[in-house]
């Protein structure tokens, strides 16, 4: 098979892969899947790098897929065949979305919609009608959890006693090595108990051996039902007998969005087991609202284009000069697919650009004031809600170190109100419960003589003892009478009714940039314009145009001859940096050359201005957790890093991803991020030697799945810095393996990736 940049490039459709032929002095031929739908595009990519090139479209799907809407009880056809042998959308259907648009409830009356079907009915439902296995798919981690348990409470089994066993006895094979003591946080018995059921999740959040047994025991069939996010849709080989789809619309990040016919091609396609099912089956959940023509529109359009995600970086620029040499290397990059399809677009975007310039200039004159420039007072209300937001994040990060700071002041006998959640109220510590690792479990009674511990995710604010009451020295928790004792003392002592808070002075009241910004935004002229809400208004969308516009703008600018270009200036910033001289590349080049990561310059930098080198092995791992971690949204925020030398690290981080930042803006590319802190905290403590579940208690955004799956990229990261360093005689390389076999232990060391 000939290498036409295929593996960066391919796809994987409902139907079937490319597939690319070609031989020595032969045409080559092309076969792509129908769901492929610039299949002419990739004909003509091909034409320009290869020759003559034929493209074969196969349309026949092996195994047939039948399109239902579940309502209520009833399943219907999406589609009914009519006599002139077209296919139509259900009548049925049709007449129902009438109804529903037509039925007008009495004056004060709520609208009658038909109750939603419970999750347990539907897959009793299609068990019933003989098809199971399903996946049903919905967009949330946490919606995939809530729907395991709502099967479970329901009492719903789909398995017989003897394909629960057999499922028992797979999983605790698969898990017997796993830290006993880990199994009540990673929730395995739930899970095990699921699975014994027949029902499972399956989703990114999850460890990644737990998603393994559910695609073996699915695979097996003796799992019957998986609710899974769309990521299951991609890359993982679990086709089902039916697909079942609760809603048409997913979250996006900013707003609720109606799925692509690609995405839903790809999440039905995983219907009908090839060599298993004679016909597969996907299934739409009725939703009061929905339009039966556009369900028909989303099921009878095939479109999935190819789309080449490859750019240049600096690790791969350092090695394509090494190997290639300049000139070789721009002329392999510019026949690539990725140039060949970022030529095509420009024609498109370029007429956005213009009809958006179009448009600024009308809003610019619906936001004139004869007091001053609206722009301008729109720059500035950005810029302080911008400057307030990041305020409003490191006010958070601080008032979680300083309540678990206040947590370590505790001592026995502090009698402290809990704020929040199931055991709000007055509580006495017990054991401050101070743990290895600088954790914080305080043991505490409360007044309904509930006796356990609880963490800094129970005290959002610094909390600071109200009173103190006698503990005896043989007091046992595990004892009713002395729960009951020491809980009528709790009750008996006088304390406020209403909790005291101090009312700390907000962080935004004294930050000189914030002020500056609103005293500017107070003396502008166009602050005391009657008019300045209607201004503000188009300002507003002015700006947000804007901002549109601009981006399609250097989408322009950077797509013809991007990718040569780019690199052009990729090595400007390495021979700026003395990672290349000319076509040489230079020892630091070298070690760049070995260092496989996104933030690879970032690594390579660090390594060379010896930011890493006076730290031990646990606060390494935490400083380069910060290459590694991404929050997936900007609300996401960890506990702050530990005061020290790992904050310093990450601070001298930050400082260097600024100044490459900078070195990069001069070229006009942007690769590097600063380092996120958000995992360092965690890291420290699991590679310090606290269990996991001391690790995860009060980490809110982090699953267990998630902390494996950076683990494992840590892991990796920290293998390479560990190579690069011992080969140039670096301190760090002895601290790098250290830190690498602490942070490879217990369920970490056990998980394979997936």
């Amino acid at each position: 098979m000939d290498e036409v940049h295929y593996l960066a490039d391919r796809a994987r459709g409902a139907v079937g892969e490319v597939v690319i032929i070609h031989r020595p002095g032969e045409v080559a031929l092309v076969s792509l899947s129908a769901t492929v739908s610039n299949a002419e595009e990739f004909a003509d990519w091909l034409i320009t790098v290869r020759g003559d090139t034929e493209v074969v479209v196969e349309e026949h799907r092996p195994v047939p897929l039948f399109q239902h809407v579940l309502v209520g009880g009833r399943l219907e056809d999406l589609f009914v065949h009519e006599a002139g042998g077209k296919d139509d959308v259900n009548p049925r259907l049709t007449r129902l979305a009438r109804e529903e648009r037509q039925r007008t409830p009495r004056r004060g009356e709520r609208p009658r919609r038909p109750p939603p079907v419970r999750r347990p009915d539907v897959l009793t439902r299609l068990d019933r009608d003989g098809l199971l296995p399903a996946i049903t798919f919905i967009f949330s981690r946490a919606s995939c959890q809530a729907a395991v348990e709502q099967c479970l409470f329901s009492g719903l089994r789909l398995l017989t006693s003897d394909e629960s066993l057999r499922v028992r006895r797979h999983v605790d094979k698969r898990t017997q090595d796993l830290p006993h003591e880990d199994l009540q946080v990673l929730g395995f018995w739930e899970w095990r108990e699921g699975l014994e059921r027949g029902i499972a999740a399956h989703h990114a959040g999850m460890l990644p051996t737990f998603k393994e047994i559910v695609e073996e025991l699915f695979s097996e069939g003796l799992v019957k039902a998986v609710f899974a996010t769309e990521t299951l849709a991609l890359g993982v080989n679990m086709p089902a007998r039916s697909v079942v789809l609760e809603k048409l619309s997913k979250w996006n990040g900013e707003t609720h969005a109606d799925l692509t016919p690609g995405e839903f091609t790809q999440l039905t396609g995983r219907a009908g087991r090839r060599g298993i099912d004679v016909e597969g089956h996907a299934v739409v959940l009725w939703q009061p609202g929905m339009d039966p023509a556009q369900v028909a529109g989303l099921a009878g359009t095939r479109t999935y284009p190819l789309k080449s995600s490859f750019r240049p970086s600096y690790n791969m620029a350092v090695n394509l000069v090494g190997s290639l040499g300049r000139a070789q290397a721009r002329t392999l990059l510019e026949s690539s697919f990725a140039q060949f399809q970022a030529d095509a677009g420009v024609v498109g975007l370029a007429r956005q650009v213009a009809r958006g310039r179009e448009a600024l200039a009308g809003y610019e004159q619906s936001m004139v004031c004869e007091l001053g420039d609206v722009t301008e007072y729109a720059r500035l209300r950005e810029a302080v809600a911008v400057r307030e937001k990041q305020l409003a994040q490191q006010g958070t990060a601080h008032r979680r170190a300083m309540a678990a700071q206040a947590l370590e002041r505790l001592k026995p006998g502090d009698v402290v109100r809990v704020p929040q959640g199931k055991r709000s109220g007055l509580a006495v510590v017990v054991d401050p419960g101070v743990g290895i690792a600088g954790d914080v479990h305080p043991l505490v009674l409360t007044e309904d003589r509930w006796a356990g511990r609880l963490s800094s995710a129970d005290f959002p604010h610094p909390v600071e003892p109200v009173g103190r009451v006698r503990i005896p020295k043989a007091w046992n928790p595990r004892s009713p009478a002395d729960r009951r004792d020491l809980a009528s003392s709790l009750r008996a002592l006088k304390v406020d009714d209403q909790p005291r808070r101090s009312r700390a002075r907000a962080s935004a009241a004294d930050d000189e940039e914030l002020g500056r910004l609103r005293t500017a935004l107070r003396r502008h002229p166009v602050h005391g314009c009657d008019h300045r809400a209607d201004h503000l208004r188009w300002g507003e969308r002015w700006t947000r145009l804007r901002s549109e516009t601009d981006a399609l703008e250097r989408k322009v600018a950077t797509r013809t001859g991007s990718l040569a270009r780019t690199f052009d200036r990729v090595c400007a910033v390495l021979s700026s940096l003395d990672y290349l001289q000319g076509e040489t590349v230079t020892p630091l080049g070298s070690v760049l050359a070995r260092v496989y990561s996104e933030s690879d310059l970032l690594v390579a930098e660090c390594l060379r201005e010896g930011l890493w080198d006076a730290l031990g092995p646990a606060e390494l791992a935490a400083a380069v957790s910060g290459v590694v971690y991404q929050a997936r949204r900007d609300d996401e925020a960890g506990t702050p890093p530990p005061v020290g030398p790992v904050e310093v690290a990450l601070r001298g981080m930050s400082q260097v991803a600024a100044r490459l930042a900078h070195a990069e803006t001069e070229q006009h590319v942007s690769f590097t991020r600063p380092p996120d802190t958000g995992l360092a905290w965690v890291v420290w403590r699991w590679a310090s030697g606290a269990s996991l579940e001391q690790v995860l208690s009060g980490e809110r955004d982090l699953t267990a799945g998630d902390f494996v799956r950076w683990c494992k990229q840590l892991v990796d990261l920290l293998g390479q810095i560990a190579s690069v360093a011992e080969a140039g005689g670096s301190p760090v390389g002895p601290s790098a393996r250290t830190a690498l076999n602490l942070v490879r232990r217990g369920v970490v060391a056990y998980t394979a990736v997936t």
